[in-house]
């Protein structure tokens, strides 16, 4: 089963999970806002992708930070920070048979899901 983790209102989770329901495959949605940040699978990404590919560096969650957080930002404050704002990761996550992917690319999933 995909899961992929993300808010709902979000652009780039809309075009995803569009993506994924034109392809006709199933999906279990997980919910920053209502479910929360899942620690093990947050832990995960920042070790394996590194907290600048993790975090949405891009975002209005992320311009809210004081300059002083966005320029001392490393692993550690980035999970720290993660938590507290769950928009500040970047969306959305898709995990499937191990293969993980952060951000939304067509070709990518394509390869990685279908």
């Amino acid at each position: 089963m995909i899961t992929v983790y993300g808010i709902p209102n979000c652009d780039t989770v809309k075009k995803a999970r569009a993506w994924l329901a034109e392809q006709g495959l199933e999906y279990r949605f997980h919910d920053f806002k209502k479910a929360g940040v899942p620690e093990a699978q947050l832990d995960d990404w920042l070790e394996r992708f590194g907290w600048e590919t993790a975090i949405n560096r891009r975002g209005t969650s992320w311009r809210r930070l004081p300059a002083e957080d966005r320029e001392a930002m490393d692993a550690t404050r980035a999970r720290e920070a993660a938590l507290a704002n769950p928009s500040l990761i970047k969306r959305p996550v898709a995990e499937h048979d191990g293969n993980t992917l952060i951000g939304f690319a067509a070709d990518d999933w394509q390869e990685a899901l279908a």
